[in-house]
């Protein structure tokens, strides 16, 4: 299990996960009112957590299916990467994909993040690259059906 050092200076308890096999721990809205999202609008909402990374690791932040089917709302820039060297705060950008404005209420459930490890890629210049089968196809390449 990787140990990761985390400040809350939230209202909330420490991220978590929801089930034994869940990838990804809820994180909470840290408001001192509600909000209200109007459709299309983006927000930065705060977390209060801090966390301290090990050097080869990331954290992805990432939307709540049950937020998206529900409320129309998403994270943004996702995933979100939080890097091994970062100190600030925690922040979620979300957005209002909906017709309707939408409240986010202090301690709600947010987002979930997940934490993985990352290579560190040294680049080797070449003139060509070996062939696949796939070649240069993308985009739709493959079809619908």
């Amino acid at each position: 299990m990787l140990k990761v050092r985390i400040v809350n200076k939230s209202k909330h308890e420490h991220p978590s996960y929801s089930t034994g096999s869940s990838a990804g721990m809820d994180l909470r809205a840290n408001l001192d009112s509600t909000v209200e999202l109007k459709p299309l609008e983006r927000m930065l909402v705060p977390t209060g957590l801090f966390i301290e990374l090990p050097a080869g690791y990331e954290a992805q932040i990432r939307p709540r299916s049950g937020l998206a089917i529900k409320k129309g709302i998403t994270v943004l820039n996702t995933p979100g990467t939080i890097d091994a060297d970062y100190r600030g705060e925690v922040g979620v950008i979300l957005i209002n994909l909906s017709d309707k404005a939408v409240t986010i209420e202090d301690g709600e459930r947010i987002c979930q993040m997940i934490v993985s490890s990352h290579e560190t890629v040294e680049w080797q210049v070449s003139g060509t690259l070996n062939e696949t089968e796939r070649g240069a196809g993308g985009f739709g390449h493959t079809g619908v059906k």
